[in-house]
């Protein structure tokens, strides 16, 4: 079995929550995805700056999402003051750090986010306000190769931790979404 069919059920939960029909809806409000964006970018820094004394992803180049999360971010959010952070951003950030020795967990984040930036975000990105750099990778099946390369069935467990956490940031940012 491969480390997508072991983490099928993880997946397809994540990718049905409501939320996820909002943003392939084509009809996100700008300040609803300004929101989305300011509560990814603290958990893709984190797992990023965490796998950084490992280098493994010293070899793929551009994979890398928090500057360009934050950079759209700035593109759009008008307000005053900071958006709310959902509850779940402050949890993986904490377990983030408590798995940061450990590469191989470090990678099965890695596999769950940057793979699916590289494979249903390029869907979202045409649907989205802004620029959309977050979903702009300039080798895309590269990419996927290369963290195909670094993955394997033992990062399961992790990647269905992962999972769940993208899951729960879906479920609360539901609060935003203006019905």
């Amino acid at each position: 079995m491969s480390l997508k069919d072991l983490t099928y059920e993880e997946h397809r939960h994540a990718e049905t929550r409501p939320f996820v029909k909002v943003l392939f809806s084509g009809k996100v409000d700008t300040q609803l995805y300004a929101i989305y964006l300011y509560n990814q970018f603290p958990m893709y820094e984190v797992l990023e700056v965490c796998t950084m004394p490992h280098g493994i992803l010293n070899d793929v180049p551009g994979i890398l999402r928090s500057k360009s999360i934050r950079s759209d971010f700035e593109e759009i959010w008008k307000g005053d003051s900071n958006p709310p952070l959902c509850p779940v951003v402050n949890e993986y950030i904490k377990y983030i750090l408590s798995i940061k020795e450990d590469p191989k967990k470090l990678m099965s984040h890695i596999y769950v986010r940057h793979m699916g930036d590289l494979a249903g975000g390029q869907m979202i990105a045409k649907r989205v306000p802004g620029s959309g750099k977050y979903y702009q990778f300039d080798n895309v099946d590269i990419m996927k190769e290369k963290i195909r390369s670094k993955i394997d069935d033992s990062m399961a467990d992790e990647a269905k931790i992962c999972f769940g956490y993208a899951a729960k940031l879906f479920e609360e940012m539901m609060q935003y979404v203006k019905q």
